[in-house]
This record gives C-alpha cells, structure tokens and sequence, in this order.
C-alpha cells in the first residue's frame, strides 16, 4: 500500500493518511515485520493435518470448581473452558507474537495504531446456529469492562471505545496510538453471545454450560468433581487454515483431584491420560509401575524455549514487617536452592533469577547505556544496587550449611533495627518476626521445612497454613496472606500483563496479580515505556530495566526452573514430531488408531509391594 502512495501527490497522501492499512491483512505483528505464514498458508508447519480424528482426552485438575463463568472474579472456574470459545484472531504457537485471523478474516489498523478493525468470516456460527457479529463483539468487550474480574480493565485500559460498523465490521478506537501490542490483545478476545446473556446475570457464577462458538462445547457437569467437553461436529471453522491439525479429540473430560499424590496413583491406574509434572521427586520415580517398565506409560521432555518468567515466595509488602527492603532481602537469602536441588529436586532445576530467564529479555552485568537511559531519571528512588550488575541470589555448597548467608542476613536485619533476644529475632518494640505462609498443595510442604528450619535459625518464626482452593483463592483476592508461592508467566514479547503483574494501578484490585502489592513510580514508568515500545530494541531494553529494578527490590523470594515440559501419558497418542517453539501444544496430538487398539488388548496391572 505504501509502494501505492507514492505515486500520488503530497496533498493526496495526507489526505489518505488515515486509510494507510485499508487493504488490511490475515495476520497482526507487534512491529509491522512480516508474518511467517502468508495469507495463503494452509496449516501451521507445527501440526498433522491428516491427523484423526476421534477418541477420549481425559486430564486432571486440581482441587475443585464451581462455577462455569471463567471471566469473573468469583468463584472457582472449571479449567479448559477455553475450549467452547472462539477469539477474534488465533495466537501462532511458534512466533514470538503473531496472531492470524479467526474470528476475523481480515484485520487493519493505520500507522498511528490509533484504532484496529475486524472484519469478521460470514459462515461464524455459534453452537445454536446464531451468527457472530459486531454487535456481540461490542457487547463482548463492554461486559467484560464493566463486570469481568478487574484484570480486564487494567488490560484493555487504553482503550477509548469499540464500534460495531455493519454487521461483519468492527472497530477499537484508542485514547492514544502508543500501546502496540493492544491491537494483538484485542485480537485475543473470546466473543460472547449477546443474545444468550440478555438473559442471564454476567457478574454470578453459574454451572449452566454456557455458549460458545469454539470446537468443542461443554457435554456433562459433576459439580466439583468432572466436566467434559464434546468436540462440535459442524463446527462452522473446523477447515480454516489456523485450525487445521488441532482439535482432534471427539470428547475432553477433566477429572478434578484434591491431593496431587492420589492424581499420580490415579494416572497410573489408568483413571487418566495425560499428566504434565511439575514435581521432580515425582519425575524420578513417581511413575515406577508395570506399566512405565512394559511401555504402556510413556515419559517425555519435550524442549521448552518459552521465556521462563518467574516463580517465588512472593511478600505481601502490605505487611509491616515486610517494607523494609533489607528485611526482605535477608528472608531470600536463607533459601537453600543449591541443597533443595540436590537432596528435593534429583538436581532437576535451574534456579530461577531474573523475571524473564531463558531468554534475551532479561538483564545481565551492568547496564548498557540505553538502559542507564531509562534508570537515571529514578535514580534517587533505587537502590544503588540497581546500577551495578543485575543481583541474582548466592550460590551454596549444597551441603547445607549456609553460615556466609546468614551472617549476612543477620547483618541486614540489625542494619533494619531488628535482634535476637531469647531465640526471638524482635524489633525495637519487641515484636517478633513471625509470619505465615499460605500453601494449597500439601507437597510443597518438603519444599518449605528445610526453609523454615534455616528462618528458625535466626529466629525468625514461619507458620506453614494449608488451605482448600477455594480458600485459597478468596484470601489472595483479598489480600489476607503472608507469603504465597506463585508464578509470573512471560511470553517473548511482554505487554499489557505486566500492568497486572507490577504496576501501581494494579495494587489494591482484587484479583490482580500484584500481589506484592508493588507501587514504584520507576517500576510503573518502565511497565509503561515496556507496554509502548515501538521496536524490539525498545522492548528489550525495557523488559532490562525493569527486570533490574525488580530484581533489586527483592519483592520475592526467587525459586526454580526447568527448561523441558516433562510429561506422562498412556501409550495410545501421537504427536506432531516437530512440537510449536512455544508452547506443548497438548490439542495437536491424537489418539492413533493401531497404539489405542493395542493398549486396549493388555491388562492393566497394578504395582504391588511384590513388583
């Protein structure tokens, strides 16, 4: 189009300026470089498009659900409800951010990213025949705003309104054409059915199964316990191009387990399929079984070279006691990682330092002058740490004995007014340092009472809490926690969720995942310089800057990574041999035919004392 334009005067080019992306295209980039996948394109390179279909998909979940609205913030949402949804445009598994159209056959948006237009396919359908319109995206858009869990107001803040211009075509006008990535988020957006919630109240939980326009719609409901899903028959996008491939189970049922030991067993008495692991003392030897020995149970690392993000021991800094920066740094130092990994983990894991590990996001050394760029306006309000090299959390022995670290950190909590007295670590008013930690899963437990012997030691006083999910979810939305173990997930080209995940704005909304409660004029000025990044370049020197900052803050107590998928599975599916770069990928798999038929012909044999 731009080729286009210069053959027209200066006076028509200014006059078209507006329309500059009217031909509009099948796919959306961050920084306007070219899709890999032309408009022509039949399937991802990452999919069978001959697979079968048919068979049963049967997964776990953890703890228990009750309701079947995953947009709001109450209740507990069932998992894999994504499944009945369709979103304007789909997220390619194997780019940094590319997403092509579904929903949407065809997408613009002018230079000035200002606005971003949707034309929408006329055969999409909704599961009782109803076509998708603008209208429902409109109606989609304003509902999750106004009655959708906080998170979406802070993700689609810059947004100024959403435009139904026919039937087919609409538009997202913003207050400013800063945010790149916001006309790709918008893309992400599941549509609702409008004329199926004119009749229902959005803002209550249900287990009425809702309608979707997805592959799959939800076939039966055990409150708390199962939900399954049936793959749709006429589903109206089956042969699309983005869809080609994946999909190919008739029925996906979840069963919900609220001990993930019992899950294990369950898994390999063949009460399920599939099950990704995330305890390494379980990968060791968990599934030691009949089955694993005479193959019928599989054990695979597939490559994961998504950027890790971060796992911690996060501090609810609205605590007192956890304001002090040098009180926080002393609790992280007395995490043994190196012994964990060595007598816990089977030496499993790499210990995790920066909010964007595994990949070139995150910071290293000292910083660069385009970095220094950023932070030097904040210098008064940051540690002069941030200015040095990025801190990443001492090595030990293993073996231990971590006298260096704690003499260190009981250096820190003396500079930070704080003693022992009577085996008691108190502050100047003679309070105890003692907190809570609040766990949901009972085998992180083995994780946490190496930890709390080293606090012990000086005489800090950790209280183990275990809670139900539900629970457990009500007091992280309200805040009444101590410490929490939980994850930030980061894609290869962090955007709008970093709002949610550290900026002020996020700190006091329920359900947000500021749990720390964060508030920084730096951190926020970084988040949104991160969120209006107009290159690569940009992002990455700004995604160093903040990892920086908050690494420096000591807002968590950094924990572990792996960089493979580890996962089981009955020997009954095939997958693509190339797996997508970025993601498992679990709805590209199918069940084959002959492997299905042959586990079939073998008894199951359970493991006993004698085998």
């Amino acid at each position: 189009m731009r080729a286009t334009l210069k053959m027209f005067t200066g006076f028509l080019m200014l006059a078209l300026a507006p329309l500059a992306s009217a031909a509009g295209s099948h796919a959306l980039t961050l920084y306007g470089e070219p899709p890999k996948y032309p408009a022509d394109f039949s399937h991802f390179e990452y999919v069978n498009p001959e697979a079968p279909k048919g068979g049963t998909l049967r997964l776990s979940g953890f703890g228990s659900f009750d309701s079947l609205n995953g947009f709001i913030s109450r209740g507990n949402s069932a998992d894999r409800l994504g499944l009945i949804y369709d979103t304007l445009t789909f997220h390619s598994l194997d780019e940094p951010f590319t997403e092509y159209g579904l929903l949407a056959e065809r997408i613009e948006h002018p230079e000035d990213n200002t606005w971003v237009r949707f034309y929408l396919r006329p055969q999409a359908r909704f599961h009782d025949g109803q076509p998708v319109t603008a209208n429902d995206v409109v109606f989609t858009f304003n509902t999750l705003v106004e009655k959708g869990a906080p998170f979406y107001r802070a993700y689609y803040a810059d947004v100024k309104e959403v435009v139904a211009n026919d039937e087919r075509t609409v538009t997202f006008h913003f207050h400013h054409g800063r945010n790149r990535e916001l006309p790709l988020v918008l893309g992400q957006l599941p549509v609702l059915p409008a004329h199926y919630w004119a009749e229902r109240d959005f803002a209550r939980t249900t287990l009425e199964p809702p309608l979707g326009s997805g592959p799959y719609r939800i076939a039966q409901v055990n409150a708390g316990r199962s939900i399954s899903f049936s793959r749709v028959e006429d589903y109206w996008g089956a042969d699309l191009p983005v869809n080609r491939g994946f999909y190919n189970f008739d029925r996906v049922v979840v069963d919900y387990y609220r001990d993930l030991g019992v899950a294990l067993e369950a898994f390999k008495a063949g009460q399920f399929d599939f099950n990704q692991e995330y305890s390494a003392r379980n990968w060791a030897g968990g599934y030691a079984s009949p089955a694993l020995r005479d193959g019928r149970i599989i054990q695979e690392e597939i490559p994961n070279l998504n950027t890790q993000g971060m796992q911690g021991f996060v501090f609810n800094m609205r605590r007192p006691y956890f304001q002090d920066r040098r009180v926080r740094k002393a609790i992280t130092l007395l995490f043994d990682f190196e012994w964990a990994n060595g007598r816990l983990f089977h030496n499993a894991y790499e210990r995790s330092n920066s909010y964007f590990g595994n990949s070139e996001l995150g910071a290293n050394g000292l910083p660069d002058e385009a970095e220094l760029a950023l932070l030097e306006p904040w210098r008064e309000q940051l540690p002069d740490s941030v200015f040095g090299p990025a801190w990443s959390p001492p090595r030990t022995d293993g073996s231990g004995v971590i006298r260096e670290q704690m003499r260190e950190a009981y250096a820190l909590l003396q500079e930070a007014g704080w003693r022992i007295e009577n085996d008691l670590l108190v502050n100047e008013d003679g309070e105890p340092l003692r907190f809570e930690f609040l766990i949901v899963q009972a085998d992180f437990e083995r994780v946490l009472l190496p930890y709390k012997r080293n606090l012990a030691s000086l005489g800090i006083e950790l209280t183990l809490r275990r809670v139900d999910t539900s629970q457990y979810i009500n007091r992280l939305r309200s805040r009444d926690f101590d410490m929490v173990v939980t994850s930030f997930g980061q894609s290869n080209s962090p955007g709008n969720e970093q709002r949610e995940y550290w900026h002020s704005a996020s700190a006091d909304n329920p359900g947000s995942r500021n749990l720390m409660g964060l508030r920084h004029p730096a951190v926020d000025a970084l988040v949104d310089g991160l969120i209006q990044a107009d290159s690569r370049e940009s992002l990455i020197t700004h995604t160093r800057a903040l990892d920086r900052v908050l690494r420096a803050k000591h807002i968590l107590v950094p924990n572990f990574h792996t960089t493979v998928y580890r996962v089981a599975y009955w020997n009954r599916f095939a997958h693509p041999a190339l797996p997508p770069k970025y993601d498992l990928g679990l709805f590209t798999w199918w069940e084959d035919p002959a492997k299905a038929a042959a586990l079939r012909s073998r008894p199951l044999i359970i493991e006993t004392q004698d085998d």
